[in-house]
């Protein structure tokens, strides 16, 4: 079953790809209007604002912290019950340095704030942070999709490689567009999520 929206979509498949050609369509216009650089990089209020702008015309939860716990596999992401707490730890990290940044954006991914479009939305958060304390940004047509994810699945115990993934593909191209809609490729966010009750944990 396909997740609630606002086009009626019932098929999971033609919602998938509805969902990609609408966010892609809106990750641009996010780029072009310049509003990302209205956005406080590194805080949660940023990255909700991106999720709402992206998914707003599909889903009625955009831009809202989920109300469901969910898992990839056996990694369960961060109960509800915590998920206001890690916020807030999330955003008092440091962003300095080019560690410090990955480190918070793997602790917001094991967070996974949202229902679905937690992938695109928090790269396009990374670069944001990025940009603005090291005038660098992420080309993500460097980066291998299966060792990302791969690195993104390890990275809550072990994060050196997904940081040497990434500091390989570092580019100062910060005003280039094609190199920033590279990051909203659906194919590099995890897929199969499944829902569980709190009294599962």
């Amino acid at each position: 079953m396909a997740l609630e929206n606002k086009l009626n979509i019932t098929n999971e498949a033609d919602l998938a790809r509805e969902e990609e050609k609408i966010s892609k369509r809106k990750a641009k216009e996010l780029f072009e209007t310049n509003y990302l650089e209205t956005l406080e990089a590194g805080t949660f209020d940023a990255l909700s604002k991106i999720h709402k702008y992206l998914f707003n015309d599909i889903y009625y939860f955009a831009g809202t912290i989920r109300k469901q716990n969910i898992a990839k596999g056996n990694f369960r992401f961060v109960p509800i019950t915590y998920i206001n707490n890690a916020l807030d730890n999330v955003e008092k990290m440091p962003q300095s340095s080019f560690d410090e940044i990955i480190e918070k954006y793997v602790e917001m991914n094991i967070i996974h704030p949202f229902r679905e479009g937690n992938g695109r939305s928090t790269r396009i958060w990374l670069d944001l942070i990025l940009k603005k304390e090291l005038k660098l940004v992420i080309d993500w047509s460097q980066v291998n999709k299966e060792d990302y994810l791969l690195a993104m699945e390890r990275s809550p115990i072990k994060d050196i490689e997904i940081k040497e993934i990434l500091r390989k593909a570092l580019t100062d191209k910060i005003n280039d567009r094609e190199v920033y809609m590279k990051g909203i490729d659906a194919s590099y966010h995890y897929e199969g999520y499944t829902t569980y009750k709190t009294e599962e944990l």
